[in-house]
């Protein structure tokens, strides 16, 4: 008994190294990605984009990223630490699956690089967004598992409000990384609205293509480009009410309650960073900084829908 809590003590603390790692990761590929995109760069807008034009120039090997594969790797040799102290026996449950899952993503990633050194695929680009959140969620999992109530179904316990709330922040994310993917910041420039639309006009239906080949940045006016902004800015209001709602009312749940706080502390900060990403005319600083906290606000969830 005494080994496998030992066991358990080590694995949870990889846990967190490994959420540690998992925020650095993300945050330097939103960077390594928008400033390979143009984000924030001298002469904004004009260069934005500009390596969607003609085949994709080599990888710059800068410090920046030899430092993230670097961290990358590090957290998949942790990884699979985790995994190998889970399943020895006596396995360590419910650990282990949260665990395979985490290792798993981390593969899939991997050996979607194969395909990411080609910015103009849609598909790649939202697949590496939105699994770079997932190693936050995923991680923070890991953990949550090794405490002594985990055991539980994550919705069993949840309001309504915090499922509904879950659904619209998915779509958020989804949205937003399908901003990235398509590389149509410049299609919407103006806050709240999008040039004075504020629904979604005829000819927005390919906005969800994900098997476009990507030839340019679309510009502003790009009917798809200001439907995803719109249904991005829409959700995250639903999102505000909704898990806002719903972690209001978990303050009166003392297991729930710090992550409650943390959750209404990040809600606010999100949508104040998203209106200053427009603002601001597209800071590449405050883009990673949005991307790092819609990765803190999916791991928070995670503790708010488990019993």
């Amino acid at each position: 008994m005494s080994g496998g809590a030992g066991r358990l003590r080590m694995v949870r603390w990889l846990g967190f190294l490994l959420v540690a790692l998992s925020l650095f990761v993300v945050g330097a590929s939103a960077y390594l990605r928008l400033d390979a995109a143009g984000l924030g760069c001298a002469d904004w807008p004009a260069c934005y984009g500009q390596l969607l034009a003609g085949e994709p120039p080599p990888l710059y090997f800068g410090p920046a990223r030899v430092f993230h594969r670097a961290v990358a790797s590090l957290s998949l040799i942790v990884a699979v630490i985790v995994v190998w102290q889970c399943w020895r026996r006596p396995p360590l449950m419910p650990v282990a699956w949260p665990a395979t899952a985490l290792l798993g993503l981390m593969l899939v990633l991997s050996a979607l690089g194969i395909w990411s050194t080609d910015p103009r695929l849609t598909v790649v680009n939202l697949l590496n967004i939105l699994g770079g959140l997932g190693l936050v969620s995923f991680s923070w999992r890991v953990v949550l598992a090794t405490s002594p109530s985990a055991g539980g179904s994550a919705m069993d316990a949840a309001h309504p409000l915090l499922r509904l709330g879950a659904l619209c922040l998915t779509l958020t994310v989804f949205f937003g990384a399908m901003i990235g993917a398509r590389h149509a910041a410049l299609t919407c420039a103006s806050f709240p609205d999008c040039a004075g639309n504020w629904f979604p006009r005829v000819g927005a239906e390919t906005a969800l293509g994900l098997l476009a080949s990507l030839s340019g940045a679309p510009q502003a006016g790009d009917r798809a480009g200001e439907a995803l902004h719109l249904l991005h800015r829409y959700s995250a209001l639903a999102t505000l009410l909704l898990l806002g709602g719903g972690a209001w009312r978990a303050l009166d749940e003392r297991s729930k309650r710090r992550s409650a706080m943390l959750m209404l502390a990040l809600l606010p900060a999100e949508v104040l960073l998203g209106g200053l990403l427009v603002l601001g005319n597209y800071s590449i600083e405050i883009a990673v900084a949005h991307g790092a906290c819609a990765a803190a606000m999916l791991a928070t969830l995670v503790s708010l829908l488990r019993r």
